[in-house]
């Protein structure tokens, strides 16, 4: 047996032998994601704030990154990220909605531009079986990005909230499948 086939066996065998854990942490998430998705405003408001305490932290240790290698070329470039992290970061948390408002634009763009993009994809890829389902993948990103901007300002109260529950409710469910498949191994 390899070492890759050791390794893997080793990971089922202490999956099987803690599945229990795995679908506590599973249904855990599944609630969360379902409290996440209940209150999708103050979840999105919490999204946004975390971002602004990430980049205020980042921002401060890229500016203390930039003295402490001052030599290098990219000094400037490294403090005035730094710094732009950091007022962007102290503005998002001043205004928070702003902030939500900003993000949920960028969720929009990145969606929007996904949707193209697997489209595109599919296109190309037509003659290979499952080419549909990558272009099916792109038109409900596109959709979605098409809901999320022309929703806005309005989306903004519920876009982001929505997108982490509906990310937290899919982990808690595939730790529970993982948890149900390994309990049904350890018991065959």
């Amino acid at each position: 047996m390899s070492h890759a086939e050791q390794t893997v066996e080793d990971m089922r065998r202490k999956i099987q032998e803690n599945w229990i854990w795995f679908l506590v942490l599973g249904i855990a998430l599944v609630i969360g994601g379902l409290i996440l998705i209940a209150a999708p405003l103050a979840t999105s408001v919490a999204v946004t704030l975390l971002i602004a305490a990430v980049f205020f932290v980042g921002g401060l240790f890229q500016i203390y990154n930039a003295f402490k290698v001052q030599g290098w070329s990219g000094f400037l470039w490294n403090l005035v990220t730094g710094i732009v992290a950091v007022i962007g970061g102290i503005v998002i948390y001043v205004n928070p909605l702003v902030g939500t408002l900003a993000l949920t634009l960028v969720i929009a763009a990145i969606f929007l531009a996904q949707g193209v993009t697997q489209i595109l994809l599919a296109l190309k890829i037509k003659p290979h079986e499952g080419w549909h389902w990558v272009a099916i993948a792109g038109a409900i990103s596109l959709v979605a990005g098409g809901l999320i901007w022309f929703d806005l300002p309005g989306s903004a109260a519920w876009a982001l909230g929505l997108i982490a529950g509906i990310s937290v409710l899919m982990n808690g469910w595939s730790y529970i499948a993982i948890a149900l498949a390994a309990r049904a191994s350890r018991h065959a």
